[in-house]
């Protein structure tokens, strides 16, 4: 079977030794992405728009893939707090309300204060229409 990684141009990448997301089969994992935005270097202060870029990172990576938002079957959301998840979530409803991937919510704590929520996904290509 064969594997495919792909990168996203963030340096923790290559730092750390993990790839953005990783196709085996039509199964593609994508790893836990934060709302950065990588073409300008900046993240914004609020959980509602880190959770849409963290989206759009993941949607970037899976279309390398050949895949979209409407094949994700499972998602992970990361959180710093629990109110933060107040906004969030709202967001999560009116990007994937109409798909409607699984999701586990959980509150961690991150390694750099200005990240609120991570997202990590996991899509089957091709199942979403």
């Amino acid at each position: 079977m064969k594997r495919e990684n792909i990168g996203s141009g963030s340096h923790f990448e290559e730092a750390y030794g993990y790839s953005r997301a990783v196709a085996v089969g039509d199964t593609i994992y994508v790893a836990g992405t934060i709302g950065m935005d990588y073409g300008a270097r900046q993240m914004s202060p609020d959980p509602a728009e880190q959770t849409r870029q963290s989206l759009r990172n993941i949607e970037a990576a899976l279309a390398r893939l050949g895949s979209s938002l409407k094949d994700l079957v499972q998602i992970t959301t990361f959180v710093d707090a629990g109110e933060t998840f107040e906004k969030v979530g709202p967001v999560l409803g009116e990007v994937l309300g109409g798909i409607r991937p699984t999701n586990a919510a959980l509150v961690v704590g991150f390694p750099f204060p200005d990240i609120k929520v991570e997202i990590q996904a996991i899509a089957v290509r091709g199942c979403g229409g």
